[in-house]
């Protein structure tokens, strides 16, 4: 688990984070070690979707190690893995890398494992739809939630297993490559480019993203949060009407949830049309018709935004506590309406809440089960209990309470208890008879506030 210490970028601690698999997703994460950073050499061919990789992966180990798992999907095929230079013997099967090395790794032990690998990436398929990377019809991106990881690289695909990133990718010199944190540098050679960014910030597996595409970056604000924006040219007309408030919301989520926790905040636009956009740690992912001139995915834009807090730097530690994420990123987009001189907070609280008297579910917002993580009833509901708490003890100690769990939770990994934990030093009275309500029963407790 993170340290309790506020001060400083908060660090994984190596050796002492819970090992064990998420019961939500029991195939996912591996036990007896602790990957401390991910060093990735991407080379991607666009047409073919042809991806080469050699993945340094510097890990610690908590027990007597003679064999280890890794994630990695079956599309991927492994030709070399070496374990602090010489070479380990490995299996691939049903999406577990196997390595063996050639003598056991002692309790605390250090190691670099070095894996040579290729394929054509296709997403995972799962309960909750095709996750991991994809192609576009020119280009490709990564959308990881909840599992996804392993299409691509080979991980410890743990939302609680968090580590720095760099990303080196190779692609035909026409195509723009984004990945996580900040560019380092920019190469081109023959019909090449090799683009490396380095995400300094922990990450969890599922955020890790690369983007590919036909796009050109567009400056939004240099300072005090640097903001920027890559798309296809053709969409740039429509950008500032969808995106134009964009500063504006930042500069609003600052004041309500505490310093923007990465050094750049990009969004991506496709030149497909996608569902839904995705969250990734430091940028976000919208389809083209979310930049359609009419700004009517404002409240995406808003709540994809919330996410670099809530989810991204603030990240679960088990994912039947994924309202942590998406009961806050919703309850953002309506007091991003709300400043904005749109519908307030109350009066969404209003309108959700009617609807989810009208289909009432059985399952409570605290585990509502692997396969309704993501439903949408857990999103408002979750922006529900947050205004009922925030009517509980006032609007001041509200918002404290907010930029001290953003900052407590800084770069690491938290809990629901966490959050009850941190949120009785906000009250005067007991706050037991509201959680109880709202996260530990399935019923849907009175409207909060006035009727």
């Amino acid at each position: 688990m993170p340290g309790k210490s506020s001060k400083g970028p908060r660090q994984p601690l190596l050796g002492a984070p819970l090992d064990a698999l998420d019961p939500y997703l029991p195939d996912n994460g591996n036990l007896g070690y602790r990957i401390s950073r991910y060093d990735l050499e991407l080379e991607y061919k666009v047409s073919p979707n042809r991806l080469a990789g050699i993945a340094t992966l510097t890990a610690t180990s908590f027990i007597h190690l003679r064999r280890f798992t890794l994630d990695l999907a079956s599309s991927m095929s492994v030709s070399r893995v070496t374990i602090d230079g010489k070479r380990a013997r490995h299996s691939h099967r049903n999406r577990k890398l196997t390595i063996t090395p050639e003598s056991p790794i002692p309790p605390g032990g250090a190691l670099t494992i070095v894996i040579r690998y290729s394929g054509s990436p296709r997403p995972i398929r799962g309960p909750w739809g095709e996750v991991g990377w994809e192609e576009l019809t020119d280009g490709a991106l990564c959308a990881n939630q909840p599992n996804g990881a392993g299409s691509w690289f080979p991980c410890d695909d743990h939302p609680n297993a968090k580590a720095p990133y760099r990303f080196s990718i190779t692609t035909d010199s026409p195509y723009f490559a984004l990945a996580n944190g900040v560019l380092e540098s920019k190469r081109s050679r023959a019909a090449q480019t090799t683009w490396v960014y380095q995400q300094v910030e922990p990450m969890a597996t599922y955020l890790a993203s690369v983007q590919i595409g036909m796009y050109k970056k567009k400056t939004l604000a240099t300072k005090p949060v640097p903001v920027e924006a890559v798309l296809p040219p053709r969409l740039m007309r429509n950008l500032e009407v969808d995106f134009g408030r964009q500063i504006e919301m930042v500069e609003a989520f600052v004041e309500m949830f505490g310093p923007y926790p990465f050094p750049v905040y990009t969004v991506v636009i496709t030149d497909d049309e996608l569902d839904i956009p995705i969250e990734a740690q430091s940028f976000s992912i919208f389809g083209a018709n979310h930049c359609d001139g009419s700004r009517h995915a404002e409240r995406l834009v808003a709540h994809e935004l919330a996410h670099q807090w809530f989810g991204n730097s603030v990240t679960l530690t088990r994912w039947r506590d994924i309202w942590l994420h998406e009961g806050f990123a919703c309850y953002a987009e309506w007091l991003w309406s709300q400043r904005s001189g749109g519908r307030s907070a109350a009066e969404w609280a209003r309108i959700y809440y009617d609807k989810l008297a009208a289909h009432p579910v059985r399952a409570t917002l605290a585990d509502p089960g692997p396969r309704h993580m993501f439903d949408d009833w857990v999103y408002k509901r979750g922006a529900l209990t947050l205004h009922a708490l925030r009517l509980s003890i006032g609007d001041g100690n509200f918002f404290a309470l907010l930029r001290r769990w953003t900052d407590k939770y800084r770069y690491g990994s938290a809990t629901t208890e966490d959050f009850i934990a941190l949120a009785a030093n906000y009250s005067t009275m007991s706050l037991g008879p509201l959680w109880d309500e709202w996260l530990f029963t399935a019923a849907l407790p009175a409207f909060p506030g006035p009727s």
